[in-house]
């Protein structure tokens, strides 16, 4: 009950922030009672879990926003530089590194970090989950993008995800 609870407050404060609507009396209950119908469709469906809901994640996951906006930042002008150059310097590679991930949760974070960065896309997650596919825009040396992504993504998601 708690974390339907939870969705709920989520949901009611994201409609508020997202609509601007306070002073009209119609469209706020409207506002309430769909965000009320979306958290008992949830609850019928039984999809309101630890991971449809995870409020376990609590403030940690503000703390990793900020770092993948830089990191999000930093890529796209990794990848303008690339592209504007005379001779484009791209080298597409498929390269396969194993995950340190140990929830579903964590793992589906780690490949759309991966995705939403310019210049990598995640491609297919092993059968086990213990491998993500990536495909990297420039990788000469799959060694220091394996190593890459482990310095950076993996041990934050690692830290945030599973404490």
């Amino acid at each position: 009950m708690g974390r339907a609870l939870g969705l709920l407050v989520v949901l009611a404060a994201t409609w508020l922030l997202l609509s601007g609507i306070y002073d009209h009396a119609l469209l706020f209950w409207l506002g309430a009672a769909s965000c009320l119908l979306c958290v008992l469709i949830a609850w019928r469906m039984d999809v309101v879990d630890h991971e449809g809901t995870p409020l376990e994640l609590g403030w940690r996951i503000i703390v990793y926003w900020p770092w993948l906006f830089i990191e999000i930042v930093k890529a796209n002008i990794d990848v303008i530089r690339r592209l504007l150059r005379a001779n484009p310097d791209i080298s597409p590679t498929l390269v396969r590194s194993r995950t340190m991930q140990r929830t579903d949760l964590g793992r589906v974070i780690y490949a759309n970090s991966i995705t939403l960065t310019p210049g990598t896309l995640s491609i297919d997650v092993s059968d086990d989950a213990s491998t993500l596919y990536v495909h990297a825009i420039d990788a000469p040396d799959t060694d220091a993008i394996i190593a890459d992504i482990k310095a950076s993504f993996e041990r934050r998601i690692e830290r945030v995800f599973n404490p």
